[in-house]
């Protein structure tokens, strides 16, 4: 079976929780982050086909972590996720090529279409 891994970064556990629960319902493999130094840390984040990326992070930006990620080569496409959709802040986004910005709250169905472009349909789930 193809490697479906989905990196999240998030620094609200719930919410971690939340698209845990829901990528693997459709068969895509979490790999969760509480912080970008985490993520920094993880040695295989071009394995990954999509990155769902926090804007709002405790001491980081998003948008700032995404710059410095296609800095050291990393390419991996991002779908952001932001509690604070300002319009300065989806500009922002936008300029970093992501895929998607989705706002909190967002249905399965706002994160699983923009997943499935990147990534392929999912494999089950509705």
């Amino acid at each position: 079976m193809q490697c479906r891994q989905v990196i999240v970064v998030d620094d609200d556990p719930g919410m971690l929780r939340a698209l845990q629960r829901l990528l693997r319902q459709y068969d895509y493999e979490p790999i969760l982050f509480s912080s970008a130094e985490e993520l920094e840390q993880h040695a295989d984040i071009n394995k990954a086909l999509c990155m769902v990326l926090d804007i709002n992070l405790n001491r980081r930006s998003g948008i700032d972590l995404r710059h410095q990620l296609k800095a050291k080569g990393v390419s991996v496409p991002v779908i952001f996720i932001t509690g604070n959709a300002s319009p300065s802040t989806r500009e922002a986004a936008l300029r970093c090529e992501c895929v998607a910005i989705l706002s909190k709250p967002f249905s399965a169905h706002e994160l699983i279409e923009p997943l499935s472009q990147v990534i392929g349909p999912p494999q089950r789930g509705t």
